[in-house]
Order: C-alpha cells, then structure tokens, then sequence
C-alpha cells in the first residue's frame, strides 16, 4: 500500500514503537493547529522542517497526503514524533507553568542561514516564542527574499556583531549587549560581520 494512503501512515507511525492513545485525527486540521500553537506562519514552520511553503500549505489545506519522509520531516520541525501528528492534543493545564531549559539543550532546528535552539520547547500555548539564534548567514544575498510574520520581535546580540536589515530602515550594525525591538511583519534579515558566527536572542510575540 502506498504510504501516500492516510492508514497506511497511521500503520507506518505505529511501527515506529509508539502506539497513539486515541482515534487518529484530520491530520491538515492537526498540522495548522500544532503551527498556530508555535506561533509560526507557514514560511517558519515550512523553513524549520525543510519543507517547500507550497507543500505544508497543501497539507493544511488537506489537498495532499504526505508520504512518510515528510512526515518525518514535519514532526521533527515541530519536534514531536511522527505518531503524535495522529493523536489528539492533551488536555493539560494552562495555569502556574513553568518550563526550565538549561544551556545547550534546547530544541535545535538548523537552516541555512540560521541555528535556532528553540527554548522552553515543550510548553504550548505561550506568548511569546524565545530561542537562541547562531547567525550563519553572511549577506543579505543569502536569504530568499524577507522574512515577515505576525507579531513583534525583540532581539539582544549575545556575542559577535550582526547587521540587521530592515525593510523600511537602513542596516545597523549591532554588537554585544545591544538590542532591537521591532515589528516583525515588516521584512528584517540578520546576518553576521564577526569572524565566528555571532549569536543572538530573540523573543517573539505570539499575540
């Protein structure tokens, strides 16, 4: 059976070891809303699976079914297993949260011009999206057009210099202990000047 079929999928996550604990779900339906909770748009969420946006919008929209690598490919940028794209969300408690992620073990997803360590990973529904960014790219020339999404943005240079590159500003160059808040719809681009890679926080909002 093809693993484009829907059970045939469901077959294959189980025969990863991990059995899901209840019926499986609209797996489109299932995609956008474990998105949504990242606060990603489809371009982050595409970009952090290595996925083509066109692709992932397709799987939301329920116009394709997924074969089993790029399942694989979407769990692991939203870093969860494959089963879990098939299980319902847990019901958990929203109320006197607390997530702790200690230095060098947050979530890592890797792109071409950036490594993110995504922190306090395992918490949903958040408001803001924090993660450590190592800065690969070396000109603006290296990014496929601007990054936008929905929300502000607040970055702090933790070591090295970046130039940060605005859609309606001119490029700034900002070293360690500088900062910049932004609103993320308007393009930016960020990229190092320093001999290493330089790195950065950033915290997005997710309202």
């Amino acid at each position: 059976m093809s693993t484009n079929d829907p059970k045939s999928l469901i077959r294959i996550a189980r025969e990863t070891g991990e059995t899901a604990q209840a019926e499986p779900v609209n797996l489109a339906e299932r995609v956008r809303a474990l998105r949504k909770e990242r606060g990603w748009t489809l371009e982050q969420a595409a970009q952090q699976a290595g996925l083509a946006r066109s692709t992932l919008s397709k799987i939301e929209n329920g116009q394709m079914s997924p074969t089993y690598e790029a399942l694989k490919k979407l769990a692991e940028g939203l870093a969860i297993t494959v089963p879990q794209l098939f299980t319902p969300p847990s019901k958990a408690q929203v109320s006197g949260r607390m997530a702790v992620t200690k230095g060098g073990e947050g979530q890592s997803h890797a792109t071409v011009t950036y490594e993110h360590e995504l922190l306090a990973g395992l918490l949903t529904k958040k408001k803001m999206l924090p993660y450590r960014a190592r800065i690969r790219a070396r000109a603006f020339e290296e990014f496929d057009g601007w990054v936008r999404h929905d929300g502000e943005e607040f970055l702090f240079v933790l070591t090295g210099v970046i130039r940060l590159y605005t859609e309606f500003y001119e490029p700034i160059d900002l070293r360690r202990g500088d900062s910049a808040y932004y609103d993320a719809s308007m393009g930016h681009n960020v990229v190092s000047l320093s001999d290493e890679d330089a790195t950065i926080l950033w915290v997005t909002s997710l309202g």
